[in-house]
C-alpha cells in the first residue's frame, strides 16, 4: 500500500491486542514502526517479533523519543493506548482523571507535537482508536463512555480542521474485540460485547480498508452504523433500548448475588 510503504509509524498501547495487530499490519505493509507500551516487557516482545523499535513509557510523552528513533519524522501516529474504568458518578476522581488522561489527553498531547510539522510539510496521518462507546455508550462505565465520546470528538475536530491541508484522520470504533480489556469488562461486557467479539487483526484490516478509501470513520463491526443512525434519528427510543440492557445487567447481578 503506497500510503503506508516506507512511512514511519508510531503505535501506542502496542504491547498486545489492537495495538499489536496495528503494528503488525503496518510492518507487513513496509512501514518502519515504533511500538510503545507502558509495560516495557510487552513493548520489547512485540517489537522483537515484528522487527520494530520498542520505546516503552507513557503514551502522552512518546513523540520526541519516537521521532528521534525514526530518523527525525513521524508520518503516521496511532493513538491506540486506552483504559477502561467502570462505575458512574460515584467513581472516584482518580478513575475519571486516569480515563481522561489516557483516553483523551494523550491524543491531544500527541497532536500538539505532530500537527505543526505535518502542516509544514503538507501531510500526516492521525489514527485514534476510540470505541463504539464513543458513538453510542457503554452500560456500567461512565468514565469510559464519556472519555471515548471526547476522543471521537477530538478526532472529528482534527479532520474538520486540517483535512484540506493534507492531514488524514481516522477514528476506529469497534465493539467487542478479543483483548485483555474485553475480558476485564465483566458482566456488562458479557452482556453486550462478547458474543460479537472479533480478533484484533480484523480491526487492523478495517483500518487499512479506510486508509485505502480515504475514510474517516472505521467500523470493524458494520452494524454500529445502524445503531448510530438510530440513536440520532430517535434518541428516546434508543435510550429505552439501552436502559433495557441496563435492567438486564442489574437483574443478572441480583441473580448472581
Amino acid at each position: 500500500m503506497e500510503a503506508v510503504r516506507d512511512k514511519t509509524v508510531v503505535v501506542t498501547g502496542a504491547g498486545g491486542g489492537i495495538g499489536a495487530a496495528l503494528a503488525a499490519r503496518f510492518t507487513a505493509e513496509g512501514a518502519r514502526v515504533v511500538v510503545n507500551d507502558l509495560d516495557k516487557e510487552k513493548a520489547d516482545r512485540t517489537a522483537a517479533e515484528l522487527g520494530a523499535i520498542a520505546i516503552p513509557g507513557d503514551a502522552s510523552a512518546i513523540v520526541p523519543a519516537a521521532r528521534e528513533a525514526l530518523g527525525g519524522r513521524i508520518d503516521i501516529f496511532c493513538a491506540n493506548a486506552g483504559v477502561g474504568t467502570g462505575g458512574g458518578p460515584e467513581a472516584p476522581d482518580s478513575d475519571w482523571d486516569f480515563a481522561w488522561d489516557v483516553n483523551v489527553m494523550a491524543h491531544v498531547r500527541a497532536a500538539r507535537e505532530l500537527i505543526p510539522e505535518w502542516l509544514e510539510r503538507g501531510g500526516g496521518r492521525f489514527v485514534a482508536t476510540v470505541s463504539a462507546a464513543g458513538l453510542l455508550t457503554m452500560i456500567g462505565s461512565a468514565p469510559y463512555s464519556v472519555t471515548k465520546h471526547a476522543a471521537y470528538a477530538f478526532a472529528e475536530w482534527l479532520s474538520a480542521t486540517y483535512r484540506h491541508r493534507g492531514i488524514d484522520v481516522h477514528a476506529i470504533c469497534p465493539q467487542g474485540v478479543r483483548t485483555d480489556m474485553l475480558s476485564n469488562t465483566g458482566s456488562a461486557g458479557d452482556l453486550v460485547l462478547t458474543a460479537g467479539a472479533i480478533e484484533p487483526a480484523a480491526v487492523a484490516d478495517a483500518l487499512f480498508d479506510a486508509i485505502t478509501e480515504n475514510r474517516f470513520l472505521v467500523l470493524p463491526h458494520p452494524e454500529v452504523a445502524g445503531y448510530y443512525a438510530a440513536r440520532a434519528a430517535d434518541p428516546d427510543r434508543w435510550l429505552g433500548g439501552m436502559n433495557h440492557l441496563q435492567r438486564k445487567l442489574e437483574a443478572a447481578g441480583e441473580a448472581g448475588a
